[in-house]
């Protein structure tokens, strides 16, 4: 595997926090921009996970979010409220949580003065799932977003049922990953040496398994409805491209 580092444009790299919600709760991001967008401002592109930037993604996020920098864009990869290195604690898989503090996200990326007003989302399995749910709550700056290996229904079209019955070979082992990456304590380097043991045991506090919510929900009731874009696809107001394989899981 080749990473490039040189680009038309010349990248810098910043770790800010972005103010969520009623301002009380941070979520840690990482931008790769143009060293140039505060004189030449440039749009955004948002990848929004609750994997860890600081270690599960870093090898991905440093090929991928450069490159975009590289060539014009402000490339941006954010930890989810409750994981990695954000403060809060963490939620269910999309809740309206998650979506509100993404359009959040959104809104704030679009006021920063290297950025054009304009915002892209992109994102693979859950990142392709919030970009398109996200996008459904139509925030004014989200212009585009590309959905990789995601569903617009989650009821029988994610790792929980299919045609009605239990899921076997993800709906455990998907919630078993999450519980323990949910788990996972943030980075004292990042959020502080003093503040990282009290975070941490906020989240293990408060953290929930997901099966029980999941096994809870076996009809295709209002839970499941809650962020299925197929609800109502004209909520979609930007341009979307969506991009799935026929060997994923996700071909449908």
């Amino acid at each position: 595997m080749r990473y490039r580092e040189q680009f038309e444009r010349q990248v810098v790299r910043e770790d800010v926090w972005i103010p969520v919600g009623d301002g009380s709760t941070r979520l840690h991001a990482r931008v790769w921009r143009p060293a140039d967008a505060e004189a030449d401002p440039v749009p955004a592109l948002l990848e929004y996970l609750p994997y860890r930037k600081s270690d599960w993604t870093a090898p991905r996020d440093a090929q991928r979010h450069p490159w975009y920098a590289g060539h014009g864009y402000a490339s941006v990869r954010v930890d989810i409220r409750g994981h990695g290195d954000s403060e809060g604690t963490p939620g269910d898989e999309y809740d309206a949580r998650e979506l509100a503090d993404g359009v959040d996200v959104v809104n704030w990326l679009a006021a920063q003065s290297w950025c054009t007003g304009r915002v892209g989302m992109f994102g693979i399995s859950w990142g392709g799932f919030n970009s398109l749910q996200i996008a459904a709550l139509a925030p004014e700056p989200l212009k585009a977003i590309v959905t990789v290996c995601s569903a617009d229904d989650r009821y029988d079209n994610d790792v929980h049922y299919t045609g009605g019955a239990v899921l076997g070979i993800d709906m455990l082992a998907w919630a078993g990953t999450m519980l323990a990456f949910a788990s996972r304590p943030p980075d004292p380097q990042v959020v502080g040496a003093d503040r990282w043991l009290p975070m941490w045991r906020e989240r293990l506090d408060s953290v929930e398994p997901f099966l029980h919510t999941w096994l809870d929900h076996q009809q295709r009731d209002a839970y499941w409805r809650h962020g299925s874009v197929c609800e109502d696809y004209g909520a979609v107001q930007a341009a979307v491209l969506a991009v799935g394989g026929w060997n994923d899981p996700y071909r449908d």
